[in-house]
């Protein structure tokens, strides 16, 4: 079958390809079209060492590249009210440049305050780039887009909707990423949308976290957002406005991960970090759909011993058809003696690996195909202990607020009653 889209109207176009791109990780339906490209061969990864160990760091490092580097400090956010003011803090103070990319802005509240900030730097003499992913900020709304281009800042829609390959529509830029003056970034799971303002105090605010990063990972995280830019057409952009040097800020060693079509790195390191951990690992995801093959690679770390554990979203999920299908695959991962649990008061939008109590990755990879084989991603992965302690506290926070899904005698689910049962 011939792939072919018809000439329709703004509007229907986007609603057209809104349906097609099921951005929630179920992959691209239209038959007769080979989307999914740059597939690698995959393979169970034998267990060698505990993540907590020099080995662990050393094949980290070299396979997913660059290799971590110390000294800097990660302050992790939590929630609108702590994320925002921050984000909107480190833009106004900008001196030479700002760099945004982000897959979700809408016009709401928080998308005018983000607006108006990006401007008014712009206004200034700040060189601001921003890439917008073309699907996921179509709600941001013309007036928006006007304004930051009339202030001058530098705005690109990242794979355009109204483009005559198709297969571009499938690969969209998920990253969060702000990075400012190259010395303080922003990388994490938030869109700029009303849903992620308050404190997930309500199911119309969403559960997330996001984290603001300086030293000298930063400008690992700059690079990341340099390549989209210049795969967008946008000229190089260096010098000191953008790396400049970065003394040591804080104690924690980290690595930028960027993984993309045909550049599964964060594929690799999910396989890697589940091979690795030999006491604890701890999963917190919005669309939990993991493979065949990472599957298996979580049953073999339950049954090595593991203790596992992971937390998805329960009933207030913003899409439906993902629990659905995650559902599917639970019975053959609690068989096994691993940890499912619902978050119960609203939206859980948080992304977050913890092996061993040392090992920490966060940003914006979902846990399936999407975000493995299609998607642009942004993560931060962490070497430390006390930065791993930190997002445990976190974990076991939203354990709490969450139901664990047992099976009955026919294999059905049996959501354990708890402490979240107050909040229904």
């Amino acid at each position: 079958m011939t792939c072919l889209l018809l000439t329709l109207s703004r509007s229907a176009h986007r609603q057209l390809v809104s349906a097609i791109l099921i951005s929630s990780g179920l992959g691209l339906f239209m038959p007769g079209c080979a989307f999914r490209t740059g597939k690698q061969p995959r393979q169970e990864i034998t267990p060698l060492y505990s993540a907590s160990s020099p080995e662990f760091r050393q094949s980290a490092g070299s396979l997913l590249g660059p290799d971590f580097v110390s000294g800097n400090d990660i302050t992790t956010l939590v929630n609108g009210t702590q994320i925002f003011p921050a984000m909107l803090s480190a833009i106004r103070s900008a001196k030479h440049s700002i760099n945004f990319e982000d897959y979700w802005f809408s016009n709401g509240q928080i998308g005018r305050e983000f607006t108006e900030a990006l401007a008014e730097r712009a206004r200034a003499g700040v060189k601001v780039s921003a890439i917008l992913d073309a699907l996921g900020t179509y709600k941001m709304g013309r007036e928006n887009l006007a304004r930051l281009r009339e202030a001058g800042v530098e705005a690109v829609k990242y794979h355009s909707i109204f483009w005559l390959d198709p297969r571009r529509y499938n690969h969209r830029t998920h990253r969060k990423l702000l990075i400012v003056d190259g010395e303080i970034a922003f990388v994490g799971g938030v869109g700029i949308a009303d849903e992620w303002t308050g404190n997930a105090d309500s199911p119309q605010h969403f559960r997330d976290n996001h984290y603001q990063v300086t030293g000298p990972v930063v400008a690992q995280l700059q690079a990341i957002f340099m390549a989209n830019w210049l795969k967008t057409g946008g000229n190089v952009l260096h010098g000191a406005d953008y790396f400049p040097p970065l003394a040591s800020t804080g104690p924690y060693l980290a690595q930028a991960l960027r993984s993309s079509a045909g550049n599964a790195n964060l594929d690799l390191m999910y396989l890697l970090a589940i091979a690795s951990a030999q006491k604890t690992l701890r999963i917190e995801n919005p669309y939990f759909l993991p493979d065949d093959l990472t599957r298996k690679e979580l049953v073999n770390a339950a049954r090595r011993g593991v203790k596992v554990e992971i937390i998805v979203p329960g009933k207030l999920i913003n899409k439906k058809i993902v629990r659905a299908a995650s559902k599917r695959h639970w019975p053959e991962l609690i068989k096994a003696g691993i940890k499912i649990y619902e978050y119960q008061p609203t939206m859980m939008h948080v992304k977050l690996i913890v092996v061993d109590d040392t090992f920490v990755s966060v940003g914006s990879g979902n846990f399936d195909n999407r975000s493995i084989q299609l998607n642009d991603e942004a993560n931060l992965d962490v070497l430390d202990r006390d930065f791993a302690a930190q997002q445990t506290r976190l974990f076991e926070m939203d354990k709490k607020q969450s139901h664990e899904i047992t099976l009955d005698k026919t294999g059905g689910f049996h959501p354990l009653q708890g402490a979240a049962d107050s909040l229904l």
